[in-house]
């Protein structure tokens, strides 16, 4: 079996994965506590809207626990990824872990994204795309992300030159 991929992303991704997430979880929990709050403004249903809200917000504060502080260090510590002269060989996932090889030879585009959030950290994602997919590696310095974009396009231009 083949060791794992040798390089890590920036430990500042964590802290946006948690920011998407809160976002995410706090817009989720907004809109499933609508109907509970109708409910509580008519006075026939309203002690079943207030039960229905502690439950939600019971779910919404165990959610905010689990994606906030559990998930992404395990999240981190299980994504690598590493560029070979041949491939670009990508792991990551908690429950369902996934490992990608992508030959160079089947890049057909490769860049950078940065979101506002990304931006705020310093960070960039890297995508590399082939005719099936579309890989992401994400949460680099800025830098490196620029760098290891520019290392895969010339690396599957070089594999493309020797077919």
């Amino acid at each position: 079996m083949k060791p794992m991929p040798a390089n890590q992303l920036d430990p500042r991704v964590k802290n946006v994965w948690r920011i998407n997430d809160a976002i995410w979880i706090v817009f989720i929990f907004a809109c499933l506590a609508i109907a509970p709050g109708v409910l509580c403004t008519v006075p026939a249903t309203a002690g079943v809207g207030r039960v229905l809200i502690a439950v939600v917000g019971v779910c919404f504060v165990v959610a905010l626990v689990v994606w906030l502080a559990v998930l992404p260090p395990i999240r981190y510590a299980r994504w690598r990824y590493e560029v070979s002269e041949d491939y670009l060989d990508i792991a990551k996932g908690i429950v369902w872990r996934k490992r990608y090889t992508i030959p160079f030879i089947r890049v057909q585009n490769t860049d950078t994204r940065q979101g506002p959030i990304l931006r705020a950290f310093g960070l960039a994602s890297v995508t590399v795309a082939t005719a099936a997919h579309e890989h992401v590696i994400p949460g680099l310095r800025f830098e490196t992300a620029e760098q290891l974009r520019d290392r895969a396009a010339e690396l599957a231009r070089l594999a493309r030159e020797d077919v």
